[in-house]
């Protein structure tokens, strides 16, 4: 199982100028465009996990492939906006984990309407003309799986990875009986 995006976020329980903050940083570190949208993109280097911070002081991380990345990131970030004396002691209020992306691979092809019905109307929709993935909801986890008709599959919502290969485990179970 490969882990593709790791999602994390938190809470630096302080008010922030965020006009100001993104002049502070400048480009192309940060990009502020409220008309836009309503938080500073902020990367420290190009091609590197994104770091998105509001008003509110909330911020999210995407884009890490590792826990290890996720809060290394964390920390740089932290020191960053200590050491430009925009929080104190390089600390937040919270900070959690909220997701993983991962992907593998079933190694065969899938007829995705006959899957739909197999797993079960209430939990899947596929709409080919909309998404070429069916969408899965299975029941005993929190997960959602994309299937495609190549066999690929990616599982999202799960907090940690042993959860995202639980999740595969039971899906090449179900699939047995209908593949």
């Amino acid at each position: 199982m490969k882990v593709v995006n790791i999602v994390g976020s938190g809470s630096l329980n302080t008010e922030l100028d965020l006009e100001t903050l993104s002049e502070e940083i400048g480009q192309p570190q940060a990009r502020y465009d409220p008309d836009k949208y309503p938080g500073i993109y902020l990367r420290f280097e190009k091609e590197t996990p994104l770091i998105t911070i509001y008003r509110t002081g909330k911020y999210i991380i995407t884009g890490p492939t590792s826990e290890e990345e996720v809060f290394d990131l964390r920390e740089r970030f932290l020191n960053f906006l200590s050491d430009m004396d925009v929080i104190e002691n390089a600390t937040d209020e919270w900070f959690s984990v909220q997701n993983y992306v991962c992907t593998e691979d079933l190694d065969q092809t899938l007829n995705l309407n006959a899957l739909a019905i197999g797993l079960g109307l209430e939990q899947t929709e596929y709409e080919p003309e909309q998404f070429p993935g069916l969408i899965y909801r299975p029941e005993r986890h929190n997960g959602v799986v994309l299937l495609f008709a190549t066999g690929r599959v990616v599982i999202t919502g799960c907090q940690s990875v042993d959860a995202a290969e639980e999740i595969f485990t039971d899906l090449k179970d179900d699939l047995a009986e209908f593949v």
